[in-house]
């Protein structure tokens, strides 16, 4: 099961894959388990060993060193994400500013917050952000295409216990499958005391 307000969360496919990845990293990972077990592989009437797979599956031509065969390159694009915390009387202001710097479109993005202090339980959160864990807001920005406008994003949030401070942790943590040529702009750590002073990141 995932997430299912405007897919916040990587797409099912995308986890799919990953699993599938997975799966075949575990398959690759039979011989050498056999081999350090002291167990004998299985071999068929031809004499050659094999671990589960058929003799008459044909083999597979062996790539140059440094190549993957196949593989398409990353679109690149450079997601960037500033703004403001402020702290006081019990609530937390964050303002977010989400854009892409390009030169690729980016489809999707959320953006993810972390706070030091556990979240109230009741909180009232825009309709693209929902809770992930006591102290975790997911947010998403939407589709941003390369040099257009940007996303704002305005929360309001109650810690719970009362704290003198919090920290802030923001980064992404899905941005539509592009290869980011320049993460440090949207990875960020915010100290907001109970001040009332906006802290810009």
């Amino acid at each position: 099961m995932g997430l299912t307000r405007r897919g916040l969360l990587m797409p099912l496919s995308a986890a799919a894959a990953m699993a599938a990845a997975m799966t075949v990293l575990v398959a690759a990972a039979v011989p050498e388990a056999a081999a350090s077990a002291g167990t004998s592989p299985e071999v068929p009437t031809s004499g050659a060993p094999t671990f589960g797979v058929p003799a008459s599956a044909a083999p597979v031509p062996e790539a140059p060193v440094g190549e993957v065969v196949g593989a398409a390159p990353l679109p690149e694009a450079d997601l960037s994400h500033h703004g403001y915390v402020s702290f006081s009387g019990g609530h937390i202001a964050i303002r977010i500013r989400s854009e892409n710097l390009g030169p690729s479109d980016v489809t999707a993005s959320t953006v993810r917050l972390r706070f030091s202090a556990p979240l109230a339980v009741t909180q009232e959160l825009p309709y693209d952000c929902l809770r992930s864990g006591k102290a975790t807001v997911l947010c998403e920005t939407g589709g941003l295409r390369s040099g257009g406008g940007a996303r704002q994003t305005a929360l309001d949030l109650q810690p719970a216990g009362g704290p003198d401070e919090v920290i802030v942790r923001l980064d992404t943590v899905w941005n539509g499958g592009v290869r980011d040529t320049d993460p440090k702009n949207n990875v960020h750590q915010v100290l907001a005391p109970a001040t009332g002073d906006a802290y810009a990141f």
